[in-house]
């Protein structure tokens, strides 16, 4: 059973850190593209950093390029989001998914085969002005 749990979210403020990790279990952590998505309240769900081990790629959506920094540690099964820099902006409900069939972070990040097919719990994120 595929299994992802993230962690990390919390109130900061504006240009503070934070620090997401989503632990993965339930597949093998090298065959799958993982990513953060992102939904803030009335808004649509969307990409905000994804990595792929197939190619070693990683997409970061324009919002938050040099800002956000995705990386894994296969050993640990987990994949984290270093926010710095964070905007009121940033403020929602944060994602980590997993899919085997995303060759690319590019192509997870904005979905191009539709929604990633595994789903963590969200963690919340808040940044206060």
């Amino acid at each position: 059973e595929v299994q992802l749990q993230a962690s990390g979210g919390g109130l900061v403020q504006a240009g503070g850190s934070l620090r997401l990790s989503c632990a993965a279990s339930g597949f093998t952590f090298d065959d799958y593209a993982i990513g953060w998505f992102r939904q803030a309240p009335g808004k649509e769900r969307e990409g905000v950093s994804c990595i792929s081990s197939s190619d070693g790629s990683t997409y970061y959506a324009d919002s938050v390029k040099g800002r956000f920094t995705i990386s894994s540690d296969n050993a640990k099964n987990t994949v984290y989001l270093q926010m710095n820099s964070l905007k009121p902006e940033d403020t929602a409900v944060y994602y980590c998914a997993a899919d085997p069939y995303y060759a690319t972070a590019q192509a997870m990040g904005v979905m191009t085969l539709g929604p990633p097919d595994y789903w963590g719990k969200g963690t919340q994120v808040t940044v206060s002005s």
